[in-house]
């Protein structure tokens, strides 16, 4: 059976997975390997077959993850997972956006190309997996309907200034720039009004997929506005907030997807 890949560009999150990861050592595709100074580990995660591993940050580092693990384990599936910076005023810090397309935010090949265009692919956006998008979704709504205020106290909720948190669905525009300044934030938005957040790897992941014809969706955790505040208490979200969320929508989307074997 073909694993469900799991990356993150976040090294917690992804140790996180190992730990609960079980190996089958018998299988030539079980347990670690090592390869372009990346570890990917393989095994069964809440009784799903799955091969994790941490990307790094960036587009380059995401794509030439994501080619080795597509060319070594032949995923029926990829799911990235991480941060990002909102975008939209509604779209608040403790939020959850599940992608539904990714655009490259600084790809300009003008005038060879339109603005934002992969060159050679024909596409300004680069579209999730509809159904994995919807399995993700489901798998979200459940956690913070239903398990966030078990799974991270109310008080580190109430440092970080999370009541209660919302799932969106939509665009999430990527770039390799980690956006921490106002002007820039709104000159994003204004420029890509479809856009809910900004982050560093899910394009990259996104063309690869599509270009190996595997299915892709991508969940992102709000963790600033990208703002002049951004990473302030970054590190501390990251463990407090970000890998819990991760870590909890995974087990519901793993979970589910081990009844439908």
């Amino acid at each position: 059976m073909r694993p469900i890949a799991v990356l993150s560009a976040v090294r917690g999150e992804v140790e996180e997975l190992h730990r609960v990861m079980k190996v089958d050592h018998e299988s030539s595709r079980g347990g670690e390997d090592s390869h372009g100074q990346r570890d990917y580990w393989a095994g069964t995660i809440f009784g799903a077959p799955v091969v994790v591993a941490w990307s790094r940050w960036g587009k380059v580092a995401a794509a030439s993850t994501t080619t080795h693990i597509i060319d070594l384990y032949e995923p029926a599936e990829i799911v990235f997972v991480g941060l990002a910076g909102s975008l939209r005023d509604e779209v608040r810090i403790g939020d959850v956006v599940v992608g539904t397309s990714l655009i490259n935010h600084d790809l300009d090949a003008r005038p060879l190309f339109a603005r934002h265009e992969v060159p050679l692919l024909g596409m300004t956006e680069l579209p999730t997996s509809p159904e994995l998008t919807r399995e993700l979704s489901a798998a979200a709504e459940h956690f913070v309907r239903r398990q966030l205020h078990a799974v991270v106290p109310a008080q580190t909720l109430a440092s970080f200034g999370i009541s209660d948190a919302t799932v969106h669905r939509g665009q999430i525009a990527c770039g390799d720039q980690f956006i921490s300044e106002s002007g820039t934030r709104r000159e994003l938005a204004q420029r890509l009004p479809q856009a809910l957040c900004t982050e560093m790897e899910g394009a990259a992941v996104a063309q690869v997929a599509h270009e190996h014809g595997v299915e892709f969706g991508v969940v992102r955790t709000i963790s600033d506005g990208s703002d002049d505040s951004a990473a302030t208490d970054f590190e501390a979200f990251l463990t407090e907030v970000a890998s819990p969320y991760s870590h909890g929508i995974l087990r519901n989307y793993l979970t589910a997807k081990t009844h439908q074997l």
